[in-house]
Protein backbone atom coordinates (compact mmCIF):
# COMPACT_ATOMS: atom_id res chain seq x y z
CA UNK A 1 0.00 0.00 0.00
CA UNK A 2 3.24 2.15 0.92
CA UNK A 3 4.35 1.68 -2.85
CA UNK A 4 0.92 3.43 -4.06
CA UNK A 5 0.88 5.97 -1.66
CA UNK A 6 4.28 7.09 -2.75
CA UNK A 7 3.46 6.42 -6.64
CA UNK A 8 0.35 9.29 -5.82
CA UNK A 9 2.48 11.74 -4.05
CA UNK A 10 5.18 11.54 -6.97
CA UNK A 11 2.22 11.68 -9.55
CA UNK A 12 1.12 15.28 -8.39
CA UNK A 13 4.57 16.40 -6.82
CA UNK A 14 2.98 17.14 -3.49
CA UNK A 15 4.06 15.66 0.36
CA UNK A 16 0.83 17.38 1.96
CA UNK A 17 -3.12 15.75 1.67
CA UNK A 18 -3.94 14.92 -1.96
CA UNK A 19 -7.69 15.16 -2.28
CA UNK A 20 -9.49 13.55 -3.92
CA UNK A 21 -10.79 15.96 -6.84
CA UNK A 22 -9.82 19.90 -5.92
CA UNK A 23 -11.61 22.81 -8.26
CA UNK A 24 -8.96 24.71 -10.18
CA UNK A 25 -9.71 28.04 -11.11
CA UNK A 26 -6.47 29.31 -12.99
CA UNK A 27 -8.59 31.72 -15.72
CA UNK A 28 -10.89 34.54 -16.09
CA UNK A 29 -13.37 33.42 -13.06
CA UNK A 30 -12.30 36.19 -10.84
CA UNK A 31 -12.62 38.79 -13.59
CA UNK A 32 -15.82 37.41 -14.99
CA UNK A 33 -17.30 37.40 -11.17
CA UNK A 34 -16.09 41.06 -11.19
CA UNK A 35 -17.61 41.93 -13.90
CA UNK A 36 -21.05 40.20 -12.98
CA UNK A 37 -20.86 41.63 -10.02
CA UNK A 38 -20.57 45.29 -11.48
CA UNK A 39 -23.84 44.49 -13.65
CA UNK A 40 -26.00 43.79 -10.28
CA UNK A 41 -26.84 41.09 -12.72
CA UNK A 42 -25.86 38.29 -10.18
CA UNK A 43 -29.46 36.22 -9.80
CA UNK A 44 -31.11 33.88 -12.64
CA UNK A 45 -31.04 36.53 -15.75
CA UNK A 46 -27.64 37.60 -17.26
CA UNK A 47 -25.37 37.75 -19.91
CA UNK A 48 -23.48 35.10 -18.41
CA UNK A 49 -25.91 32.44 -18.29
CA UNK A 50 -27.09 33.02 -21.93
CA UNK A 51 -23.17 32.51 -23.03
CA UNK A 52 -23.14 29.60 -21.12
CA UNK A 53 -26.16 28.08 -22.19
CA UNK A 54 -25.25 28.50 -26.09
CA UNK A 55 -21.36 27.42 -25.43
CA UNK A 56 -22.38 24.29 -23.64
CA UNK A 57 -24.71 23.68 -26.11
CA UNK A 58 -22.32 23.38 -29.04
CA UNK A 59 -19.46 22.55 -26.97
CA UNK A 60 -21.53 18.68 -26.48
CA UNK A 61 -23.24 18.97 -29.91
CA UNK A 62 -26.71 19.59 -28.74
CA UNK A 63 -29.32 22.34 -30.22
CA UNK A 64 -30.15 23.61 -26.75
CA UNK A 65 -29.11 23.71 -23.22
CA UNK A 66 -30.86 25.33 -20.10
CA UNK A 67 -28.86 25.89 -17.19
CA UNK A 68 -29.86 25.08 -13.74
CA UNK A 69 -29.28 25.48 -9.63
CA UNK A 70 -27.58 21.87 -9.66
CA UNK A 71 -27.41 18.79 -11.48
CA UNK A 72 -30.22 17.32 -9.13
CA UNK A 73 -32.29 19.78 -9.88
CA UNK A 74 -31.70 19.40 -13.23
CA UNK A 75 -32.96 15.68 -13.82
CA UNK A 76 -35.94 16.44 -11.51
CA UNK A 77 -36.53 18.90 -14.35
CA UNK A 78 -35.97 16.83 -17.06
CA UNK A 79 -37.79 13.59 -15.89
CA UNK A 80 -41.04 15.95 -15.13
CA UNK A 81 -40.75 17.12 -18.65
CA UNK A 82 -40.72 13.74 -19.91
CA UNK A 83 -43.81 13.08 -18.52
CA UNK A 84 -42.70 10.57 -15.36
CA UNK A 85 -45.74 11.54 -12.49
CA UNK A 86 -46.77 9.70 -9.58
CA UNK A 87 -47.11 5.96 -9.86
CA UNK A 88 -44.50 5.42 -12.77
CA UNK A 89 -41.69 3.69 -13.12
CA UNK A 90 -37.89 4.50 -13.90
CA UNK A 91 -35.73 2.17 -14.98
CA UNK A 92 -31.91 2.88 -13.84
CA UNK A 93 -28.85 1.58 -12.03
CA UNK A 94 -28.25 0.96 -8.51
CA UNK A 95 -24.66 2.04 -8.47
CA UNK A 96 -25.24 5.41 -8.87
CA UNK A 97 -24.92 8.38 -6.88
CA UNK A 98 -28.39 9.13 -4.42
CA UNK A 99 -29.57 11.81 -6.67
CA UNK A 100 -30.33 9.60 -9.53
CA UNK A 101 -32.62 7.92 -7.64
CA UNK A 102 -33.71 10.94 -5.57
CA UNK A 103 -35.06 12.89 -8.83
CA UNK A 104 -36.91 9.99 -9.83
CA UNK A 105 -38.67 10.00 -6.32
CA UNK A 106 -39.17 13.76 -6.44
CA UNK A 107 -41.54 12.82 -9.33
CA UNK A 108 -43.64 10.14 -7.37
CA UNK A 109 -42.32 7.32 -9.61
CA UNK A 110 -40.33 4.63 -8.32
CA UNK A 111 -36.77 3.26 -9.37
CA UNK A 112 -36.67 -0.10 -10.19
CA UNK A 113 -32.96 -1.15 -10.28
CA UNK A 114 -30.76 -3.31 -12.64
CA UNK A 115 -27.17 -4.28 -13.20
CA UNK A 116 -24.20 -2.79 -14.59
CA UNK A 117 -22.02 -4.03 -16.91
CA UNK A 118 -18.94 -4.84 -15.46
CA UNK A 119 -16.55 -3.39 -17.81
CA UNK A 120 -18.71 0.07 -17.96
CA UNK A 121 -19.76 0.52 -14.52
CA UNK A 122 -23.01 2.03 -16.47
CA UNK A 123 -26.25 0.50 -16.87
CA UNK A 124 -25.94 -3.39 -18.68
CA UNK A 125 -27.87 -3.45 -21.85
CA UNK A 126 -28.01 -6.95 -21.41
CA UNK A 127 -29.47 -6.12 -18.27
CA UNK A 128 -31.86 -3.75 -19.66
CA UNK A 129 -33.03 -6.38 -22.31
CA UNK A 130 -33.71 -9.21 -20.15
CA UNK A 131 -36.07 -7.12 -17.93
CA UNK A 132 -37.93 -5.56 -20.76
CA UNK A 133 -38.61 -8.89 -22.34
CA UNK A 134 -39.55 -10.91 -19.41
CA UNK A 135 -41.63 -8.44 -17.45
CA UNK A 136 -42.75 -5.59 -20.04
CA UNK A 137 -45.21 -5.48 -22.95
CA UNK A 138 -46.01 -2.47 -25.48
CA UNK A 139 -49.78 -1.23 -25.17
CA UNK A 140 -50.98 1.64 -27.06
CA UNK A 141 -47.80 3.06 -27.39
CA UNK A 142 -46.89 2.84 -23.51
CA UNK A 143 -44.60 0.56 -21.82
CA UNK A 144 -46.00 -1.51 -18.90
CA UNK A 145 -45.02 -3.67 -16.27
CA UNK A 146 -47.13 -6.60 -16.46
CA UNK A 147 -46.44 -7.80 -12.77
CA UNK A 148 -46.68 -4.19 -11.37
CA UNK A 149 -48.87 -2.90 -13.92
CA UNK A 150 -47.30 0.26 -13.74
CA UNK A 151 -46.22 2.39 -16.63
CA UNK A 152 -42.50 2.26 -17.24
CA UNK A 153 -42.21 5.73 -18.53
CA UNK A 154 -38.18 6.43 -18.62
CA UNK A 155 -34.40 5.25 -18.40
CA UNK A 156 -32.27 6.85 -16.79
CA UNK A 157 -28.56 5.38 -17.36
CA UNK A 158 -25.34 7.03 -15.66
CA UNK A 159 -21.96 7.12 -16.97
CA UNK A 160 -19.79 6.11 -14.13
CA UNK A 161 -16.85 7.90 -12.98
CA UNK A 162 -17.16 9.65 -16.79
CA UNK A 163 -16.89 6.24 -18.36
CA UNK A 164 -19.53 5.92 -21.30
CA UNK A 165 -22.12 3.24 -20.97
CA UNK A 166 -23.59 1.20 -23.53
CA UNK A 167 -25.56 4.33 -24.58
CA UNK A 168 -26.12 3.40 -28.07
CA UNK A 169 -27.90 -0.22 -27.01
CA UNK A 170 -29.62 0.94 -24.32
CA UNK A 171 -31.21 4.06 -26.73
CA UNK A 172 -32.11 1.26 -29.24
CA UNK A 173 -33.77 -0.35 -26.10
CA UNK A 174 -35.70 2.72 -25.19
CA UNK A 175 -37.13 3.49 -29.03
CA UNK A 176 -38.16 0.08 -29.24
CA UNK A 177 -40.65 -0.11 -25.89
CA UNK A 178 -41.35 3.19 -25.88
CA UNK A 179 -38.98 4.57 -23.02
CA UNK A 180 -37.93 8.36 -22.65
CA UNK A 181 -34.36 7.98 -22.28
CA UNK A 182 -33.08 10.42 -20.21
CA UNK A 183 -29.22 10.38 -19.75
CA UNK A 184 -27.51 11.22 -16.17
CA UNK A 185 -24.36 12.67 -17.84
CA UNK A 186 -23.63 14.26 -14.25
CA UNK A 187 -19.75 13.00 -14.22
CA UNK A 188 -18.90 12.54 -17.97
CA UNK A 189 -18.53 15.99 -19.52
CA UNK A 190 -15.97 15.71 -22.12
CA UNK A 191 -16.97 11.71 -22.61
CA UNK A 192 -17.98 10.38 -26.03
CA UNK A 193 -19.24 7.21 -27.07
CA UNK A 194 -18.51 6.42 -30.95
CA UNK A 195 -17.26 9.98 -31.14
CA UNK A 196 -20.74 11.28 -29.85
CA UNK A 197 -20.66 13.35 -26.18
CA UNK A 198 -22.66 11.16 -24.02
CA UNK A 199 -25.96 12.91 -22.88
CA UNK A 200 -27.37 13.46 -26.48
CA UNK A 201 -28.09 9.57 -27.50
CA UNK A 202 -31.85 10.36 -25.95
CA UNK A 203 -34.18 12.73 -25.28
CA UNK A 204 -32.71 14.78 -22.85
CA UNK A 205 -28.94 14.67 -20.82
CA UNK A 206 -28.15 16.11 -17.79
CA UNK A 207 -24.67 17.27 -16.46
CA UNK A 208 -23.40 18.64 -12.60
CA UNK A 209 -20.95 21.37 -11.36
CA UNK A 210 -20.56 20.61 -8.37
CA UNK A 211 -17.30 21.64 -6.86
CA UNK A 212 -15.46 17.93 -7.38
CA UNK A 213 -16.64 17.80 -11.07
CA UNK A 214 -14.42 18.53 -14.52
CA UNK A 215 -15.58 21.70 -14.36
CA UNK A 216 -17.53 23.79 -11.17
CA UNK A 217 -19.26 26.48 -10.33
CA UNK A 218 -19.32 25.61 -7.19
CA UNK A 219 -22.89 24.14 -7.77
CA UNK A 220 -24.57 24.31 -11.53
CA UNK A 221 -26.49 21.64 -13.70
CA UNK A 222 -27.45 21.75 -17.11
CA UNK A 223 -30.20 19.99 -19.29
CA UNK A 224 -29.04 19.24 -22.68
CA UNK A 225 -31.87 18.61 -25.98
CA UNK A 226 -32.53 18.69 -29.65
CA UNK A 227 -36.38 18.91 -29.28
CA UNK A 228 -37.16 22.96 -29.23
CA UNK A 229 -40.86 21.93 -27.46
CA UNK A 230 -38.90 20.27 -24.55
CA UNK A 231 -36.60 22.62 -24.18
CA UNK A 232 -39.14 25.59 -24.01
CA UNK A 233 -40.69 23.19 -21.44
CA UNK A 234 -37.75 23.39 -19.53
CA UNK A 235 -36.75 26.69 -19.43
CA UNK A 236 -40.40 27.55 -18.35
CA UNK A 237 -40.57 25.13 -15.70
CA UNK A 238 -37.19 25.60 -14.40
CA UNK A 239 -38.43 29.86 -13.97
CA UNK A 240 -41.30 29.11 -11.70
CA UNK A 241 -43.29 28.84 -14.76
CA UNK A 242 -43.78 32.62 -14.87
CA UNK A 243 -45.64 33.75 -18.21
CA UNK A 244 -42.97 35.95 -20.05
CA UNK A 245 -44.24 39.77 -18.85
CA UNK A 246 -42.03 43.16 -18.43
CA UNK A 247 -44.38 43.46 -14.91
CA UNK A 248 -47.15 40.90 -14.19
CA UNK A 249 -46.64 37.94 -12.39
CA UNK A 250 -48.54 35.05 -13.57
CA UNK A 251 -47.70 31.65 -13.15
CA UNK A 252 -49.62 29.08 -15.06
CA UNK A 253 -48.72 25.86 -13.49
CA UNK A 254 -46.54 24.39 -10.13
CA UNK A 255 -42.95 25.26 -11.19
CA UNK A 256 -39.53 24.79 -9.87
CA UNK A 257 -37.02 27.61 -8.95
CA UNK A 258 -34.08 26.36 -10.69
CA UNK A 259 -32.68 28.59 -12.88
CA UNK A 260 -28.44 29.10 -12.22
CA UNK A 261 -27.77 32.29 -11.10
CA UNK A 262 -25.47 34.46 -13.30
CA UNK A 263 -22.66 34.61 -10.79
CA UNK A 264 -22.46 31.03 -10.99
CA UNK A 265 -22.77 31.32 -14.77
CA UNK A 266 -19.67 33.82 -14.88
CA UNK A 267 -17.55 31.17 -13.02
CA UNK A 268 -19.07 27.97 -15.54
CA UNK A 269 -18.00 31.06 -18.38
CA UNK A 270 -14.34 31.08 -17.14
CA UNK A 271 -14.21 27.18 -16.76
CA UNK A 272 -15.17 26.53 -20.15
CA UNK A 273 -11.86 28.32 -21.19
CA UNK A 274 -9.90 25.50 -19.45
CA UNK A 275 -11.68 22.54 -19.99
CA UNK A 276 -9.49 21.10 -23.31
CA UNK A 277 -6.58 22.07 -20.72
CA UNK A 278 -8.06 20.11 -17.88
CA UNK A 279 -9.09 17.19 -19.94
CA UNK A 280 -5.90 16.70 -21.48
CA UNK A 281 -4.43 16.52 -18.01
CA UNK A 282 -6.42 14.01 -16.69
CA UNK A 283 -6.15 11.85 -19.21
CA UNK A 284 -2.71 12.47 -19.20
CA UNK A 285 -2.76 11.20 -15.33
CA UNK A 286 -5.10 8.28 -16.24
CA UNK A 287 -2.56 6.67 -18.30
CA UNK A 288 0.31 7.29 -16.16
CA UNK A 289 -1.76 5.27 -13.47
CA UNK A 290 -2.98 3.14 -15.74
CA UNK A 291 0.83 2.13 -16.70
CA UNK A 292 1.77 2.01 -12.79
CA UNK A 293 -1.10 -0.69 -11.79
CA UNK A 294 0.31 -3.16 -14.77
CA UNK A 295 2.35 -4.17 -11.80
CA UNK A 296 -0.20 -5.57 -9.76
CA UNK A 297 -1.31 -8.63 -10.20
CA UNK A 298 -4.43 -8.59 -7.95
CA UNK A 299 -5.37 -4.64 -8.68
CA UNK A 300 -7.02 -3.78 -11.46
CA UNK A 301 -7.01 -0.03 -13.09
CA UNK A 302 -10.46 0.79 -14.49
CA UNK A 303 -9.87 2.06 -18.22
CA UNK A 304 -12.21 3.78 -20.89
CA UNK A 305 -14.26 1.22 -22.48
CA UNK A 306 -14.47 -0.17 -25.90
CA UNK A 307 -15.37 2.47 -28.37
CA UNK A 308 -15.54 5.31 -25.94
CA UNK A 309 -13.34 8.29 -24.41
CA UNK A 310 -13.42 9.19 -20.99
CA UNK A 311 -13.16 12.12 -19.51
CA UNK A 312 -11.28 10.19 -16.68
CA UNK A 313 -13.32 12.08 -13.82
CA UNK A 314 -12.58 9.52 -10.97
CA UNK A 315 -10.07 7.52 -11.41
CA UNK A 316 -10.74 3.86 -9.93
CA UNK A 317 -9.11 0.81 -9.34
CA UNK A 318 -10.81 -3.09 -8.24
CA UNK A 319 -9.22 -4.82 -5.36
CA UNK A 320 -9.23 -7.78 -4.83
CA UNK A 321 -11.67 -8.14 -1.69
CA UNK A 322 -13.62 -6.37 0.67
CA UNK A 323 -11.38 -6.61 3.41
CA UNK A 324 -8.41 -5.54 0.80
CA UNK A 325 -10.11 -2.43 -0.12
CA UNK A 326 -11.27 -1.38 3.54
CA UNK A 327 -7.28 -1.72 4.31
CA UNK A 328 -6.52 0.32 1.65
CA UNK A 329 -8.95 2.80 2.28
CA UNK A 330 -7.92 3.24 5.99
CA UNK A 331 -4.23 3.38 4.65
CA UNK A 332 -3.79 5.77 2.40
CA UNK A 333 -6.52 8.18 4.21
CA UNK A 334 -4.15 7.88 6.97
CA UNK A 335 -1.12 8.39 5.21
CA UNK A 336 -1.94 11.48 2.72
CA UNK A 337 -3.90 10.39 0.21
CA UNK A 338 -7.91 10.22 -0.25
CA UNK A 339 -9.40 7.54 -1.54
CA UNK A 340 -13.34 6.63 -1.00
CA UNK A 341 -15.51 3.35 -1.68
CA UNK A 342 -18.03 3.45 -4.83
CA UNK A 343 -21.32 4.70 -3.67
CA UNK A 344 -23.58 2.35 -1.06
CA UNK A 345 -25.90 0.79 -3.77
CA UNK A 346 -29.17 2.86 -3.59
CA UNK A 347 -31.09 -0.90 -3.69
CA UNK A 348 -29.18 -0.85 -0.61
CA UNK A 349 -30.53 2.35 1.36
CA UNK A 350 -33.25 2.08 3.89
CA UNK A 351 -36.04 4.55 1.11
CA UNK A 352 -35.25 2.73 -1.60
CA UNK A 353 -35.23 -0.89 -0.27
CA UNK A 354 -38.43 -2.17 -1.14
CA UNK A 355 -37.60 -1.51 -4.94
CA UNK A 356 -37.22 -3.69 -7.60
CA UNK A 357 -34.27 -5.05 -7.73
CA UNK A 358 -32.92 -8.01 -11.00
CA UNK A 359 -30.09 -9.22 -8.40
CA UNK A 360 -27.38 -6.71 -9.28
CA UNK A 361 -24.75 -9.38 -9.01
CA UNK A 362 -22.02 -7.17 -10.95
CA UNK A 363 -22.84 -4.35 -8.38
CA UNK A 364 -22.89 -6.17 -5.70
CA UNK A 365 -19.26 -7.60 -6.60
CA UNK A 366 -18.47 -3.56 -7.43
CA UNK A 367 -19.55 -1.99 -4.10
CA UNK A 368 -17.26 -4.38 -1.76
CA UNK A 369 -13.83 -4.18 -4.08
CA UNK A 370 -13.43 -0.82 -6.68
CA UNK A 371 -11.86 2.48 -5.15
CA UNK A 372 -11.42 6.05 -5.90
CA UNK A 373 -8.10 7.70 -6.05
CA UNK A 374 -7.12 11.07 -6.44
CA UNK A 375 -8.21 12.42 -10.29
CA UNK A 376 -7.56 16.06 -9.75
CA UNK A 377 -6.35 18.32 -12.82
CA UNK A 378 -2.62 19.56 -11.64
CA UNK A 379 -2.65 22.42 -14.21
Amino acid sequence: MQIITDFIHRLYKRDDFIALHEPRFVGNEKKYLSECIDSTFVSSVGKFVDRFEAEFAAYVGSKYAIACVNGTAALHAALHVAGVREGDEVLTQALSFVATSNAISYCGAKPLFLDVNSKTLGLSAEALKRFLEQHCEVVDGVCKNKFSNKTIKACVPMHTFGHPCEIDAIAKLCREWHITLVEDSAESLGSSYKNKHTGTFGAMGVFSFNGNKVITSGGGGVVVTDDATLAKELKHITTTAKVPHNWEYVHNEVGFNYRLPNINAALLVAQMEQLERFLADKRAIAAEYETFFKDFDDIAFIKEPKDAKSNYWLNAIILKDKSTRDAFLEYSNAHGVMSRPVWRLLSELEMFAECYNDGLENSKYLQERVVNIPSGVRV
